[in-house]
């Protein structure tokens, strides 16, 4: 599957269920470990669990395979690695403090 079909399956799974402030960035010119960077809002630790189990779910059913997916435990911070494609689902605070998109660039910012 393309890439960007990812992409779309990933930003199509977390606004299903409501993640807010979605931000898609391009990172194939300045990265060598993904092609884009998806970074959203959860409202709870219990939001963020349930957003990151139906990304899960979704590239499940469309068979994507999964690198890796950290810190459902804590629930601050998840990461999903899908490879091509990496989401982070952040609760607020969490997002404000690491400010990922900054770290990235303005250059690299697809939607919004």
């Amino acid at each position: 599957m393309e890439t960007p079909d990812l992409q779309t399956i990933c930003c199509e799974a977390l606004d299903d269920l409501k993640a807010q402030n979605i931000l898609v960035l391009d990172i194939r010119e300045i990265s060598d470990f993904a092609h884009w960077f998806i970074i959203a809002t959860a409202s709870s630790s219990r939001n963020a669990k349930a957003i990151s189990n139906k990304l899960i779910e979704s590239l499940k059913l469309q068979k994507q395979n999964l690198v890796g997916v950290e810190g459902q435990d804590d629930s601050e911070w998840i990461l999903v690695d899908c490879g091509d494609v990496v989401v982070n689902i952040m609760q607020q605070e969490t997002r404000e403090f690491y400010d990922l998109e900054s770290l990235w660039g303005e250059k690299t910012l697809v939607s919004a």
